[in-house]
């Protein structure tokens, strides 16, 4: 069922016109700026990945991947939910340096995800890898990632002002960070999504470190694949987002596990299995380079820059029937 709810008196600041050409600015302009500030460069990526990989992103273990039979192989595919894992194997492959990464145009179906205003079947986003140290698997280099990306999304807030001054969205560049713990902690009777909203609300901008890893009331603040981020050194950055009055994720991000760190993420979620699968043994053989890396919502991107209240407005997918409706009711237009 749908969990749709568009903010009373909610009005779109821009044209249907303008939107489609406001997307495109967005989408041309923070590509340069992410690749400026992380070392990046350009890669094509898949739209599907063999099942029996591994490389598909589990997500949370129970959502189902869009899978088809290939005629001429009889290889099972998988439209992928994520480029997590084939990111890693893609800087390996493809010779890339220490100190350099790549990005991609990600696009996913995600049958199972549940519809509302910031979620749709249809993901796109902007993944991106890059290679590292081991001796820099730190929490000060997530960090230091993490600020640039911020930096990014505002200096394109910047520009996109400059063209549409009408747009009411105001960021803030100073990102805060706590750790999932330190959530727990300071709002122990809350929820973790009431947690992030109440510490977002505070700071506007926030990394929300270390997703996945069960905390002291034997709980996870979100479920994280065992086989990709490094539970220590993980985090979402979120946005105050004003119209819809709540913590905004705009991406997730982590330094990639260690083989030391797989075997133990792995034991600790119960999918010691996956330990045979092709990836993970390539990983654990240690002939993947250490790297971090993550994705940015595209389309939440264009949502959260352009003030609009349901993401429906800036991509076109599939809504239920109570969804158009009550867009249709707001005067809001699902593209």
């Amino acid at each position: 069922m749908s969990q749709v709810k568009i903010p009373d008196g909610y009005q779109s600041s821009l044209s249907l016109y303008e939107t489609q050409e406001a997307i495109d600015l967005i989408k041309s302009t923070f590509q340069g700026y992410l690749c400026s500030a992380l070392n990046l460069k350009r890669v094509s990526a898949p739209l599907f990945v063999e099942g029996a990989s591994g490389l598909n992103d589990d997500l949370n273990g129970v959502e189902r991947p869009v899978s088809f039979t290939v005629r001429e192989t009889g290889d099972e595919a998988q439209v992928v939910h994520s480029l997590a894992k084939w990111k890693r194997l893609a800087l390996a492959e493809y010779g890339f340096p220490l100190g350099e990464g790549l990005y991609t145009d990600m696009n996913a179906i995600r049958r199972d995800e549940e519809l509302d205003n910031l979620h749709s079947i249809y993901v796109d986003q902007w993944d991106w890898e890059k290679v590292i140290y081991e001796k820099d698997r730190t929490m000060d280099t997530l960090q230091d990632a993490m600020r640039r990306i911020v930096t990014a999304v505002c200096c394109t807030l910047d520009f996109l002002k400059w063209k549409y001054p009408q747009l009411p969205v105001n960021l803030c560049r100073d990102i805060t960070f706590v750790t999932t713990q330190e959530l727990e902690d300071l709002y122990p009777q809350l929820t973790p999504k009431q947690r992030e909203n109440a510490f977002v609300k505070e700071h506007r901008t926030a990394g929300i470190l270390q997703i996945g890893k069960q905390l002291k009331s034997g709980q996870k603040h979100d479920g994280r694949a065992p086989d990709y981020d490094d539970w220590e050194l993980n985090g979402d950055i979120m946005f105050y987002n004003d119209v819809l009055d709540c913590a905004f994720e705009l991406s997730s991000m982590g330094v990639r596990v260690s083989p030391e760190s797989l075997r133990r993420q792995l034991k600790l979620a119960g999918c010691e299995e996956r330990e045979k699968l092709p990836f993970h043994q390539l990983l654990l053989a240690g002939r993947l380079p250490f790297t971090m890396g993550g994705g940015i919502g595209q389309s939440r991107m264009c949502m959260l820059l352009l003030g609009k209240a349901h993401i429906g407005e800036v991509q076109s997918s599939l809504w239920d029937a109570d969804t158009r409706a009550a867009c249709k009711k707001a005067g809001v237009t699902l593209l």
